[in-house]
């Protein structure tokens, strides 16, 4: 029988949040919140206006490769994302599974302006909290990690914070989570029981989803190619991180794979 991760992340999830609410109550995160601004980046409107909707990733290790980039600087790397004219700029914020912060975050958001994407694992109304604080403006809500109705809620909860909402497929049965509160619409080329990743999966749901949704492709994209066929399939958005982040400057190897796409 193959080991379930993503059963071992909820769970580990569910124990952080335990912990981090009997440290700072949501209510505490609720009057930290008020009187902020409201309104944030749209990373809807950025994918569906950039000729290259690369979603470039900060991320430090996984769970199915260990370490790809242990001493990575947030800072360095977001900045030098963006001057090579990435979209937008997703950080993984889980820390055992993933090596992130929501202090990588915030950090990261105080130095760039284009959209920002909180990946985690997100269950409860709490981390949406932490997100906008942090300064996020989208966040993603993984179908395989929620019930239909918790992600409707959880959609709905992050529009009332001004978030967009990433929702991430991966197989036909879980179109279900799709609703009204959902901007972006991601397909995860990757198992996230197994971790095994399929490129061809996002051609396989490309005609499955809904007409006018904003498409993303996610993982196991590391060729120009690869972007021009997901384009022809309907996708405006292409999440990378590992092929960046296990080079010594991902900023230089996001420009460099940017050149070969030759738009």
């Amino acid at each position: 029988m193959k080991k379930d991760i993503l059963h071992d992340i909820i769970a580990q999830k569910q124990i952080e949040l335990t912990q981090q609410k009997a440290s700072v109550p949501e209510s505490a995160l609720e009057e930290m919140l008020d009187g902020r601004p409201a309104d944030g980046r749209s990373m809807k409107k950025a994918l569906a206006e950039s000729r290259v909707g690369i979603i470039a990733e900060f991320k430090r290790k996984s769970p199915s490769k260990g370490w790809i980039n242990r001493d990575a600087n947030p800072l360095e790397v977001a900045e030098g994302y963006v001057r090579s004219k990435a979209s937008a700029l997703s950080v993984l914020t889980d820390e055992p599974f993933f090596g992130g912060t929501l202090k990588d975050l915030a950090n990261i958001r105080k130095a760039v302006e284009v959209p920002v994407l909180r990946k985690d694992f997100i269950i409860s109304r709490y981390q949406l909290l932490q997100a906008k604080l942090t300064g996020a403006d989208a966040v993603l809500l993984i179908a395989a990690a929620l019930s239909p109705k918790d992600c409707f809620l959880l959609a709905q909860e992050a529009h009332n914070l001004n978030l967009e909402v990433l929702l991430e497929l991966h197989s036909e049965e879980e179109l279900g989570h799709y609703n009204e509160y959902v901007d972006m619409v991601g397909i995860n080329n990757r198992n996230l029981g197994t971790f095994h990743t399929d490129v061809e999966n996002s051609f396989r749901m490309a005609g499955k989803l809904p007409k006018d949704a904003v498409r993303v492709s996610e993982s196991g994209i590391s060729s120009p190619e690869t972007i021009h066929r997901l384009r022809e399939a309907g996708y405006q958005g292409f999440l990378i991180g590992e092929t960046f982040m296990k080079t010594p400057d991902p900023g230089k190897a996001l420009s460099d794979f940017i050149k070969r796409l030759d738009l």
